[in-house]
């Protein structure tokens, strides 16, 4: 295939869209990666040996705590990547990457994960985690990103989503139709192991992950309670749980893999796009426990892998985490995981890729 780059928004943690573009990238292995900010240590040098081009703004000394505040800037920042010397482009993007200036005669297929929420479907929170004052300006610069999209939509040949609410949101707000190709999860790093007695939580520490409700829920169902992430959210709920529930931080990959076979199960209180935690989870032969909608219902089989509950029911939540988890079947879960596997995401987005940039040369 000629030319081909790959984009991605920012790479400055290992979360699940970042781990999704590795898998992406290691399909293409000699393709340049392209994006805005770079952190190879923050990533678990998941891209080391790559050729990666960021934008001028790296200079600015960018990290997954601060790079908000550079919001205003973003959008010029990613029509003006580098990308003039591809005839076929993949983007991975969940707010910017989907906007690049697309070279003449070039195909672009942008793998989103999600519109970007704030602008899109969660501005009201946005506009609650920031002062009164900043709330006009904001809402403002939201609008504008919606234009932003928009425009953006225009140039993308093809869109994939990662899951059906995600294809669902694509037409909704942007008019546009797009296959579903699930993420990739490394089912093969993790295994069933003897089950403690604690129930995990496993994301970023942000508003919409509803980390606080798993852990009302916990308390509630008089569940033992650890949590695994980081992010902004992170020194409230330590300052008012810290000495009910445990608080990992990040944690590697042979730990996290510990951590979900050790577990009795995983809560998932949130509606994810897809939610890559909650195959990991299945495939250590762990059952999820979590908010009906979304991804879980395309990942979790009621009562056989996990159970799913009303979205938003802290009472609901702890009724089921007072189940005996000791009902479900290890090998039954971790077998229903294997249809997430990596080869299985990497065939079918490298068959859709090849078509598309055929078509178009």
């Amino acid at each position: 295939m000629a030319r081909l780059a790959l984009v991605h928004d920012y790479l400055l943690v290992p979360r699940g869209a970042e781990r999704t573009f590795a898998a992406m990238s290691d399909i293409w292995p000699d393709a340049p990666i392209v994006t805005l900010f770079y952190d190879e240590a923050a990533t678990q040098r998941q891209f080391s040996g790559r050729t990666v081009t960021v934008s001028p703004l790296q200079r600015l000394g960018v990290q997954q705590s601060n790079f908000r505040r550079l919001l205003p800037l973003l959008e010029t920042a990613v029509r003006r990547l580098p990308l003039e010397d591809f005839d076929c482009i993949v983007s991975s993007s969940s707010a910017f990457a989907h906007g690049i200036q697309r070279p003449e005669g070039a195909s672009h297929i942008c793998y989103c994960h999600s519109p970007f929420r704030y602008a899109w479907h969660e501005e009201d929170q946005a506009l609650s985690e920031v002062p009164r004052l900043l709330r006009p300006p904001l809402s403002l610069l939201l609008r504008r990103h919606r234009g932003f999209d928009r425009r953006a939509a225009r140039g993308v040949d093809l869109y994939v989503a990662n899951a059906q609410i995600t294809r669902r949101r694509i037409r909704r707000f942007w008019g546009r139709e797009a296959l579903v190709v699930h993420p990739p999860v490394d089912v093969e790093r993790f295994s069933p192991g003897q089950p403690d007695d604690y129930v995990l939580f496993v994301g970023e520490l942000v508003r919409h992950k509803r980390a606080e409700l798993a852990i009302e829920a916990a308390l509630a169902a008089g569940r033992r309670l650890k949590l695994v992430g980081a992010g902004p959210e992170l020194p409230r709920l330590r300052s008012r749980y810290g000495d009910r529930v445990e608080f990992l931080g990040r944690v590697g990959n042979g730990e996290l893999a510990r951590l979900y076979a050790e577990a009795q199960a995983l809560v998932v209180p949130n509606v994810e796009e897809f939610g890559i935690a909650a195959v990991e989870a299945q495939a250590a032969g762990r059952p999820v426990v979590g908010a009906e909608g979304g991804g879980l219902r395309e990942t979790v089989e009621p009562h056989a892998t996990g159970l799913l509950v009303a979205p938003d029911n802290a009472s609901a939540l702890a009724r089921a985490l007072r189940e005996d988890f000791g009902r479900f079947d290890p090998q039954y879960i971790r077998s229903h995981a294997q249809r997430f596997a990596r080869p299985v995401f990497q065939a079918r987005m490298r068959e859709i890729v090849e078509e598309i940039c055929a078509a178009r040369g």
